[in-house]
């Protein structure tokens, strides 16, 4: 199935949501095959894999029903990233690194309902998801969207025919640019 789009699970920042996640084979999957991007592009330098392996991560999207399959999910995708990097530098990744990865998870891996598109933790919000868009010096930039005005609206979100398209308003833009690995200091 990931053959289908065999380009995108290649492009690090191309975005990627499994509404019926469960623990992760097919986000596992795309990680993998994102991971071994970043290892052919970036692995002679150990910041830029870490900044890129990292993008990777932040573009990988789940929601599940039950709260034991978005945490296995979280596990086996932070599994999935420590065994690329012990792997390139034999070693386990580096405390602050991991603290990111595992933020980033916490945030695109949530425990709520596709279909109603709420959070199932008993608080019945609405799904928030973080994106995170790169920029110089290694900083990204995240903005919060509720996960309904994503997926219902009168336009289309992409048009390959020049049609008018929804412009999805964050519910939060106002963090500022922070560090790869300081992202779970802001916000």
């Amino acid at each position: 199935m990931l053959d289908l789009v065999k380009a995108e699970t290649e492009r690090i920042e191309s975005r990627f949501l499994e509404p019926a996640c469960g623990n992760g084979n097919f986000l596992a999957e795309v990680l993998k095959r994102k991971l071994g991007t970043v290892v052919n592009r970036y692995a002679k330098s150990q910041a830029e894999y870490g900044f890129y392996a990292v993008l990777a991560v932040s573009s990988i999207y789940g929601i599940d029903i039950l709260e034991d399959n978005a945490g296995s999910c979280r596990e086996r995708l932070f599994g999935v990233f420590n065994d690329f990097y012990r792997e390139t530098y034999k070693t386990d990744t580096p405390a602050e690194c991991a603290a990111s990865v595992r933020y980033i998870l916490g945030k695109n891996i949530v425990w709520g309902d596709a279909l109603d598109l709420k959070r199932v933790d008993g608080s019945g919000e609405a799904i928030v998801f973080c994106e995170w868009s790169p920029l110089a010096a290694f900083n990204v930039q995240r903005r919060d969207f509720r996960f309904d005005s994503l997926t219902f609206g009168d336009l289309p979100l992409f048009s390959d025919n020049g049609e008018k398209v929804m412009f999805p308003t964050p519910v939060k833009d106002d963090y500022p640019p922070s560090h790869y690995l300081e992202v779970m200091n802001n916000g």
